[in-house]
């Protein structure tokens, strides 16, 4: 189950200015109940490659405990029999993820939540967890923003999330949409490596610095946007609770 994802991320925006951008960074899919034993990776300890639970979540160590909390509160307690986790690792123990996923499964092997974990550059996590109402194919949610990300993006907006689960290749698909219609398309894709120490080597040699590059980007980017013109917005209090409840969309709606 575990595997290492080499994904490119994409970002369009149209309005009120057009922007994008795209970037290759690394994801982890992780079974929080069968963590890889692997030379070059360790669970909360430095390594080459690493993960730290305390990156997730709460930001304790029982990091299970906490999505199994939360999947009962929303009578989603079925999914907590397996989870599964999409994240980008530590590498030479520097990261950040500016968005995780949990994948809930139930006993039989069926995706019945998505947790999406966002995290601003602000030292702020907020997530959105949705129920899954449909298996065959892409799955379809969304969920009301209520977490400032981007200091350029207004609240009040609408996400759109179109998933294709982590197989041979993983796909996500964002658009971000409010009263005129969409704004900004965000996507992630890539395609399964087999999880071993020759892969993570691979890895750390051709991007040793991709523990510092996400946030160099977000930073590169945000002056480019500024210079194009698109004012800051100002930043609200973060949301008194650490999940939002998403909802499922038919592809009748969509």
């Amino acid at each position: 189950m575990n595997a290492l994802y080499p994904v490119w991320v994409t970002h369009t925006r149209t309005r009120p200015r057009q922007h994008s951008l795209a970037y290759q960074v690394p994801y982890l899919l992780l079974d929080l109940d069968a963590m890889p034993r692997l030379r070059l990776f360790s669970r909360g300890r430095f390594n080459l490659v690493s993960f730290r639970e305390t990156d997730h979540g709460d930001g304790t160590t029982n990091l299970r405990g906490w999505v199994e909390r939360h999947l009962a509160a929303a009578g989603l307690q079925a999914g907590a029999a397996r989870i599964t986790l999409l994240a980008m690792p530590r590498i030479l123990g520097l990261g950040f993820n500016p968005l995780s996923l949990f994948l809930c499964h139930d006993s039989e092997g069926a995706l019945r939540a998505v947790l999406y974990e966002v995290n601003n550059t602000f030292g702020q996590r907020h997530s959105y967890l949705c129920p899954v109402a449909e298996q065959d194919g892409a799955i379809r949610q969304g969920a009301e923003k209520i977490f400032y990300v981007s200091p350029f993006m207004e609240m009040g907006l609408r996400y759109s999330f179109t998933l294709q689960p982590p197989g041979v290749a993983l796909g996500l698909h964002i658009a971000v949409a409010d009263a005129q219609g969409v704004m900004l398309r965000a996507t992630m894709a890539g395609r399964r490596v087999a999880l071993t120490d020759a892969a993570l080597l691979r890895l750390v040699l051709a991007q040793p610095w991709a523990g510092l590059k996400v946030l160099a980007a977000i930073h590169w980017e945000a002056l480019k946007i500024w210079r194009k013109g698109i004012g800051l917005r100002p930043r609200p209090a973060a949301p008194r609770d650490e999940i939002s409840q998403g909802y499922s969309r038919s592809r009748r709606r969509a």
